[in-house]
């Protein structure tokens, strides 16, 4: 997100809204074997990282990483069934969110997604300095 100050926040307010309709729309109308299962799982962590970044807008190195984490517990609390574990597993709602089945290949995208997050910040770093 090229920008600065409280246009970076908007910015990535906008990638967020603009992320979660793409991941709505994969969630209800996509039924194919690739972009609903790797593609959303992908932009799932960038969609994570560009909200946090409308709070913490400065550089914080650590925050895909951090992201990162958070996502592949979420995914080893699949695999120990975490949301029956809550007494949550008759709710459809959040057996969607937080997902009922373990995948090592959802971990891949976790990860895919939240590299491709960082190289999109550092070009755009990149190509502010150039244009200062």
């Amino acid at each position: 997100m090229c920008a600065s100050g409280n246009r970076v926040r908007l910015l990535y307010g906008a990638a967020f809204l603009i992320l979660l309709a793409v991941e709505v729309c994969i969630a209800l109308f996509v039924r194919d074997s690739f972009i609903r299962p790797y593609g959303g799982d992908i932009l799932v962590t960038v969609l994570i990282c560009c909200f946090l970044r409308i709070f913490l807008p400065e550089k914080r190195p650590l925050l895909p990483l951090f992201v990162f984490l958070f996502a592949a517990a979420v995914e080893v609390g699949q695999y120990f069934d975490f949301v029956s574990l809550l007494g949550l597993g008759g709710n459809r709602f959040f057996r969607i969110l937080l997902g009922s089945t373990f995948s090592p290949a959802d971990i891949l995208c976790y990860l895919t997604g939240c590299i491709l997050f960082t190289a999109a910040e550092y070009l755009c770093r990149r190509h502010r300095s150039d244009h200062s």
